[in-house]
């Protein structure tokens, strides 16, 4: 299968560790060397010889705007509908306090109740930013055509549960909530690099996401944001700055929004965490969402059925069966799970363990081959039947899992 490969020559532009087989990237993507050629520019050339002068003459003031354009069509967005800033968190939190105000007569946020804990946070404290009394309800999911209604404002979902890797149907689900006359926004922290997204088709109002999963910017890169185009120019930027100004180098006392994604913009951009998401999305150049999707497809579709051959009625495959529903992860339930990834790391496979009960193993097909299926399987056999899981040691958690 490695042979036929078309994306095996991609593995060689990633750095990684020889004997390692790498299940984690939609918790941290590798370094790729495009990375460290482009950051090295940025402080060796840009910064070291232009200094100031590179903020204009190295596009740095731009740089949100341009590697947003260069992200855009990861998600099936124009070029001029995507920023790239801050992180994921205050991405949500600018959007949906703008989204708010679009909707003044309205007074309810649903969000889901497995939803990423973050999103839950950052939702609740921007509603009492609102100016009147707004109600965020966690809900399950499934019965978002019970709980919409007149007075849902907006809708925030992540489109791959970063627990099971369920895929969310995005162009039914955002369908449903305008139908009631709310908005929706999607969290794509899973989804960008790692499935096919269409927010044009799917009439997506607004999305963010972040860069260092299976984008592979780097720990705590940049997050984006996308504002669809009919948007802009109307939504307000809750958390305004001079550099999301009309005019920024005027310095006037009197805030008059920028037009476009620039008004998004809130300070200063980090230009050399920049430089790393930027080279990282040079690699997208090589390859499709659709040759990443079907190849992603195969890798987990291996996996699952070597562990259900191998090791049946050990663990509960959590992350859907049917290819439409699932994202590009493998989930596995068992009650020693943390031990199990704990004893899989010492095998040299990483992945990630989630509470209570997950183990959570990403597949990403720009660097993981099908020989390293293989492998990983072997290495969780060798853990299931020595029962290496129980180590005492494994019983007092990592404060990171």
């Amino acid at each position: 299968m490695d042979v036929s490969d078309k994306l095996a020559p991609l593995r060689s532009e990633f750095s990684l560790n020889p004997g390692e087989i790498y299940l984690d990237g939609n918790s941290l993507g590798p370094v790729s060397k495009n990375v460290g050629v482009r950051v090295n520019e940025v402080i060796n050339d840009q910064w070291a010889k232009g200094l100031v002068r590179s903020w204009s003459a190295a596009g740095w003031m731009a740089a949100p705007l341009t590697i947003g354009a260069k992200l855009a069509p990861l998600i099936g967005a124009k070029a001029n509908e995507v920023l790239v800033a801050d992180t994921l968190t205050f991405a949500i939190a600018k959007l949906v306090g703008g989204a708010l105000k679009l909707r003044p007569e309205r007074n309810i946020v649903l969000t889901d109740v497995a939803n990423f804990h973050s999103d839950i946070y950052i939702i609740n404290e921007v509603a009492k930013w609102a100016g009147r009394p707004i109600e965020v309800r966690t809900i399950n999911r499934n019965n978002l055509a019970e709980e919409l209604n007149e007075n849902v404002a907006l809708v925030e979902f992540t489109q791959v549960d970063y627990r099971t890797g369920e895929m969310l149907d995005m162009k039914s689900i955002t369908k449903m909530v305008h139908d009631a006359g709310a908005l929706m926004m999607w969290d794509f922290a899973h989804s960008t690099g790692a499935v096919p997204l269409d927010v044009e088709g799917c009439d997506v109002d607004f999305a963010a996401g972040c860069g260092y999963k299976y984008l592979n910017g780097g720990p705590g890169a940049p997050a984006f944001m996308y504002i669809r185009e009919k948007w802009q120019n109307v939504i307000e930027n809750p958390i305004p700055g001079w550099l999301g100004h009309a005019r920024p180098f005027d310095f006037e006392l009197g805030y008059e929004a920028a037009l476009g994604m620039q008004a998004f913009v809130t300070s200063s951009p980090s230009i050399l965490a920049l430089a790393s998401l930027d080279g990282a999305l040079d690699i997208w150049s090589k390859t499709t969402m659709s040759e990443v999707r079907t190849k992603s497809l195969a890798l987990t579709d291996l996996f699952i059925a070597l562990v259900e051959e191998r090791l049946p009625g050990v663990f509960e495959v959590v992350t859907p069966l049917e290819h439409a529903k699932r994202g590009s992860q493998v989930a596995l339930r068992h009650a020693e799970s943390y031990g199990i990834v704990q004893a899989l790391i010492e095998r040299g496979v990483i992945g990630d363990f989630r509470d209570p009960d997950i183990c959570r193993l990403g597949f990403t097909p720009l660097y993981l081959g099908f020989t390293e299926v293989y492998d990983a399987v072997d290495r969780l056999v060798d853990v299931m039947n020595s029962k290496a899981y129980a180590d005492p040691r494994f019983k007092v958690r990592n404060a990171i899992t």
